[in-house]
């Protein structure tokens, strides 16, 4: 009972699959005492449930964190479980993929509800307990998309690069209380349900490039920065390669990902225009994996280090000349 007592309070919101249900598995192993949080009560349970057998104290809050009321009261209920929140993995993400003026207004602003100001009220509800303890880890998912901009996905890139802003401005403000982190996570393409259950107004079937990376290699940072925060961390090479593409020549990288991303809409088969999970949650169970990677997957991500690393080494010999 003491070793439990003693184990860290985690408060996982997004947690009904994908990365956010990796990461609850992965605290579960470490010992953690869960707080669950995401809009699907039944996928949110299967979850809990799975932590629970690997021997984790769980309890499952549905919350919709588009409504600041919601999250207040899941940080009470997570205060109230476990006497104190050591960690806030504030992780929920949603996309709608089309042409800017071909996607709703309403989806562009849903996406920026949840991938922007949902992540604002999660550390709204828990910045006052972290400071109360006088300590407390908040992490923020954020994607290489808080690096360089996504065509097709204008809202998602406004909310990426508008939560990596609010992330440094919160960091700033809590300098000067050591024990309070505010760590920020970039993946690059992770295989998640995400595609399939995000909105597409495309009309063209959507997969990810590669490499894409199993969420469990997130989860695995996530649960490290638990024990030694860092401000920035990054998982995949290629979220290192973009940022710094995108530093040398952020027009050029943009554009280049927009033909890239016209042409695959070229040649992709067709599906239906959806409002994917923007307004309620899948209905399908949740799971960790989406099924993207491939040995084809992994071969073809090779060949874009190699290209990537070409492209990296012009760049760099055309600034050297400036």
């Amino acid at each position: 009972m003491a070793d439990r007592l003693g184990s860290p309070v985690v408060v996982i919101t997004g947690a009904s699959s994908g990365i956010g249900q990796a990461t609850a598995e992965a605290f579960a192993r470490d010992g953690a005492r869960l707080v669950l949080a995401a809009r699907g009560e039944r996928a949110l349970e299967e979850v809990a449930a799975r932590c629970r057998s690997l021997g984790a104290d769980v309890i499952a809050v549905p919350t919709d964190v588009t409504d600041p009321e919601a999250v207040e009261r899941l940080a009470v209920r997570a205060r109230g479980f476990g006497g104190r929140i050591d960690v806030w993995v504030s992780n929920v993400g949603v996309g709608a993929v089309g042409r800017y003026h071909d996607t709703p207004m309403r989806a562009h602003e849903q996406v920026i509800r949840a991938n922007l100001l949902g992540h604002m009220h999660d550390a709204h509800a828990a910045i006052p307990h972290f400071l109360r303890q006088g300590r407390g880890i908040f992490i923020n998912m954020i994607s290489l998309g808080g690096f360089a901009a996504a065509p097709f996905a204008a809202a998602y890139s406004a909310s990426k690069f508008g939560l990596r802003g609010f992330s440094e401005a919160l960091r700033a403000e809590l300098a000067d209380h050591p024990g309070i982190h505010v760590c920020d996570v970039y993946p690059a393409f992770i295989d998640t349900p995400g595609l399939r259950h995000g909105a597409n107004y495309t009309g063209r079937a959507l997969s990810a490039p590669p490499p894409v990376y199993d969420a469990r290699r997130v989860a695995a940072a996530i649960v490290r920065l638990s024990h030694a925060p860092k401000p920035t961390t990054t998982v995949g090479w290629v979220a290192d390669a973009t940022r710094l593409a995108h530093l040398l020549a952020p027009n050029w990288t943009t554009r280049l990902m927009a033909r890239f991303m016209a042409a695959y809409f070229r040649r992709a088969r067709g599906a239906p225009v959806t409002d994917g999970n923007l307004f309620a949650p899948p209905a399908d169970g949740g799971r960790i994996d989406g099924g993207l990677r491939s040995s084809r997957q992994r071969m073809l991500g090779l060949g874009l280090l190699a290209g990537c690393a070409l492209v990296l080494v012009s760049l760099d010999r055309r600034y050297a000349r400036r």
